[in-house]
């Protein structure tokens, strides 16, 4: 299988690693976020003077961020920028940031680039093997609780609806209460899936260590792969949301969590496919009366009213 975090900008890495950083190294980040083209043509010493740090803070990020020094940082990022500007990407500045005297032609572009960036960005990092092994684990298992809560219980009541809808026993909980006594009563057969744009949401992480505890297969999806919730699942699929003013925790995360949900959703379909076209069938069938005036069908033809 392969791994298309792999083919992650620096960029869209930095947002995910930027609140695991030390706060020297997070200036560093903010200033490559900010300006990868000055970095890309500053020498290591103006990049420090320009982050007020030292020269060996800057090295200290380069290899936290997955790079062997700053050398190799300044060539991708260029190579990026290269890139980008082949495919015409650097004709835009829609993705900065809202200001207040943006006009609300001025605000609807702008949101609609960073929703649709998050969802883009999220397919090209998101790790392929993590999500087999996630679609391996959901296809065997008993039971799937679902833990998320505020915006994120939207999210996990979307996947559980998914999942029942294809015949799956999937339980989606917003209380925190209800969830940690739900996540005491599985098992090794069951899967626990914890959803949390940040990561630190203390409630989803304490219903995943709960059925952690219980040796249950646990599963995060957040924004930030070295986050506390992370830490304690045994399989992390991340997104690459970049929320602005305004907005933080906003659209652009749930967007970007609704496209790992479906595809580990379409992967279990397609793990089940009989079953599942069955289901999906039957499901269809069962509502199909509640709509006014002509029903499509299932495969796509006009139902007959």
């Amino acid at each position: 299988m392969g791994n298309n975090s792999e083919a992650a900008s620096t960029t869209v890495r930095l947002r995910a690693l930027l609140p695991s950083l030390a706060p020297a190294e997070q200036r560093v980040a903010r200033r490559v976020l900010e300006a990868p083209g000055a970095v890309a043509a500053a020498t290591i010493s103006r990049l420090a003077a320009d982050c007020d740090t030292s020269e060996t803070t800057v090295v200290r990020f380069c290899r936290a961020v997955g790079f062997t020094g700053y050398p190799a940082l300044r060539l991708t990022l260029a190579t990026e920028l290269g890139r980008a500007e082949r495919a015409g990407g650097l004709a835009r500045s829609v993705s900065s940031d809202i200001g207040p005297g943006d006009d609300l032609d001025q605000v609807v572009e702008k949101i609609a680039f960073a929703d649709a960036r998050a969802v883009e960005e999220t397919a090209q990092q998101l790790d392929i093997d993590a999500l087999h092994q996630v679609v391996d684990a959901l296809v065997a298992a008993r039971r799937i609780d679902i833990y998320g809560v505020g915006a994120n219980a939207f999210v996990g009541l979307d996947f559980q609806q998914k999942l029942h809808r294809i015949g799956r026993v999937a339980f989606a909980w917003g209380d925190p209460h209800v969830a940690l006594t739900s996540a005491a009563l599985l098992g090794p057969d069951d899967v626990a899936v914890g959803i949390s744009h940040s990561g630190a949401t203390q409630d989803t992480i304490d219903a995943l260590a709960q059925a952690r505890r219980n040796k249950v297969t646990t599963v995060a999806v957040t924004n930030f792969p070295r986050s506390p919730l992370a830490s304690i699942a045994d399989h992390v699929l991340t997104t690459a949301a970049r929320e602005t003013t305004f907005r933080s925790g906003a659209t652009a995360s749930r967007l970007a969590q609704l496209t790992v949900i479906d595809c580990v959703f379409v992967g279990v379909a397609q793990r089940t496919y009989a079953t599942t076209q069955h289901a999906l069938e039957v499901t269809h069938d069962a509502v199909r009366s509640r709509r006014l005036g002509p029903s499509p069908r299932f495969d796509g033809q006009e139902a007959d009213q």
